[in-house]
């Protein structure tokens, strides 16, 4: 990067986590530090809702979603819509009514002390793995720009945030989320923008979505039911569903966003506003990743997207072999473009024969260069065991860092870092306020004044902050981030999701037989995704389905 992009870089961020910080002097008391005294209107609701959800993954890994697989991914988010309403009509007014701190508070009200604990268990656990994640994605930024050891770059990540976290509590986290939302719009906006005027001058927005059209990257909806396939509309909407409302309607770091709100209107606003964009947001990103992957039909692109091992590659025993599967590799994407070219003549001639023929060709010469980037892939392998051979994760940063102008990769590389921090802030917070909230105050110390919990939730934070780095450390064998982050979190939601059910919609059935539906339902998802017996969406159905029947069951022995 030149010195513009390291001054945007610093700039940005520094404006961003110092206004959030000023923003939230005030934060003196357990109500601020974790609720900002819910005092927040709608729209920062709404936004620092999306930008929790909206990490560093999202804007490294969802591009290379698309580049590699298409548009497909966006059913996941089909669910969400019809999440945020039934969640306005439901948990909202419940949460604010009762006037809690944490979504696990509620079961004991409902059950008993085990069954808060239990579900408060399993959202820590779940949440401490996936912020492990979240900051491992970013850490890749300054590791592949740097040359920097990951390790380390995961222990300044993780370390950054951690310090305006302690210091500013929830409400510099939903003003940092404001400023981090806008900057995240534009940047990304003006990416897909310049990717389309860095094509070929006859080729134009349109011709580009044909081209991804005819390479199988416009797979928007696909209609088939097939319970083993991870992105149809089946599974979106019904998988995806269950999914969203466990996440925002039970998971800390969503519902201590919205707890925010300053009456029951407010907060039902702000989660309706990420119902409207979130799926459009999404599409966006998936949309600049499918763009990028056009432009590499017209452009040379890397044998292997992270830099950093091929660099090691050249200096190892295995470069005279790296050397050839380049040589290999540059045949065959020249051989590409010239396919893309006749494909595109062909479509601006309507000639159908052309373009079956040309798709044909392309799709043989794709498969050429799989096994080109498998044969380097295993090279990386004996070069370095450890190496992250994934590169689908460094897919779009490559292509800003070489082709971007720059400014702009400095205002694109803030955007990733602001959108971690956001998310990171947010579960670091949320992390510290089910700690403090439903295990140290409800199990330990029960009576003690607000100074002492105040400092207890910052300890909590600084201890959280501590194990999410070292989960970080060990990211880098999970594969595409995106995707193993919401694996993670489908094999805990849907329990999750599912105690909460009992709790509002089965009156007849009592804390003990929950708390053991609980328990024998997650270890069932845990077999089903082991076993690899369905994809990873419908395991949120089939977790809160396993807790309702077998709670009822169990309610039904117990009385007999």
């Amino acid at each position: 990067m030149s010195i513009i992009d390291w001054s945007v870089l610093i700039i940005t961020l520094l404006g961003v986590t110092v206004y959030g910080v000023v923003r939230s002097k005030n934060s003196n008391s357990m109500d601020e530090y974790l609720l900002a005294g819910q005092s927040l209107p709608w729209y920062h609701v709404g936004l620092s809702v999306m930008a929790t959800q909206a990490s560093a993954i999202t804007f490294l890994s969802a591009p290379g979603q698309g580049f590699s697989d298409g548009m497909r991914f966006v059913q996941f988010y089909f669910g969400l819509p019809l999440a945020m309403v039934v969640l306005s009509v439901t948990f909202v007014p419940i949460f604010h009514k009762l006037k809690i701190f944490t979504a696990y508070e509620y079961l004991e009200t409902r059950f008993d002390t085990r069954v808060r604990t239990l579900t408060a268990g399993l959202f820590l656990l779940q949440r401490g793995l996936s912020t492990g994640l979240s900051i491992y994605a970013p850490a890749i930024i300054l590791s592949t720009i740097l040359g920097w050891n990951i390790y380390w770059t995961n222990l300044i990540m993780g370390g950054i945030v951690l310090i305006y976290t302690v210091t500013g509590g929830t409400k510099a986290i939903s003003y940092t989320h404001l400023q981090q939302m806008a900057i995240v719009t534009f940047a990304m906006g003006l990416a897909g923008y310049l990717t389309v005027k860095l094509l070929p001058d006859s080729v134009g927005f349109v011709d580009a979505l044909h081209v991804a059209g005819k390479a199988g990257r416009m797979n928007l909806i696909d209609l088939k039911f097939d319970p083993n396939s991870r992105y149809n509309l089946w599974s979106g909407l019904i998988g995806g569903f269950f999914l969203q409302l466990s996440y925002f309607g039970t998971d800390q770091s969503q519902v201590g966003r919205y707890l925010t709100g300053e009456s029951i209107g407010q907060s039902r606003l702000g989660l309706l506003m990420n119902g409207l964009l979130k799926v459009p947001m999404q599409f966006l990103i998936l949309l600049v990743g499918v763009l990028v992957f056009v432009f590499y039909q017209y452009n040379p692109s890397p044998t292997f997207f992270n830099k950093q091992e091929t660099d090691k590659l050249r200096e190892s025993p295995y470069a005279r072999d790296y050397q050839l599967a380049e040589i290999k590799h540059q045949n065959l994407t020249a051989q590409r473009q010239r396919i893309v070219a006749d494909m595109q003549a062909a479509l601006q001639r309507k000639d159908e024969s052309a373009q079956e023929t040309s798709v044909v060709n392309l799709h043989e010469t794709d498969e050429a260069l799989k096994a080109v980037r498998a044969d380097v892939v295993k090279l990386i392998e004996k070069n370095n065991p450890a190496a992250d051979t994934n590169d689908g994760n460094y897919v779009f940063l490559r292509f800003v860092l070489d082709y971007l102008p720059h400014g702009l990769i400095g205002l694109l590389i803030a955007v990733i870092f602001s959108a971690s921090m956001g998310s990171i802030a947010a579960a670091y917070n949320s992390l510290a306020s089910t700690t403090v909230v439903d295990v140290y105050k409800r199990l330990i110390r029960s009576e003690g004044d607000d100074a002492h919990y105040l400092s207890v939730s910052r300890w909590a934070t600084i201890g959280w902050g501590v194990f999410c780095i070292v989960v970080a450390q060990f990211a880098n064998r999970l594969g595409s981030m995106i995707e193993a982050v919401n694996i993670l979190g489908s094999l805990f939601y849907g329990v999750i999701l599912g105690v909460f059910v009992v709790a509002f919609y089965v009156k007849s059935v009592g804390g003990k037989a929950t708390f053991w539906a609980a328990i024998i339902s997650e270890i069932l998802v845990v077999i089903s995704w082991y076993l690899n017996l369905t994809a990873f969406l419908w395991l949120n159905v089939i977790g809160c389905l396993l807790v309702v029947m077998i709670a009822w069951l169990l309610q039904r022995i117990v009385r007999n």
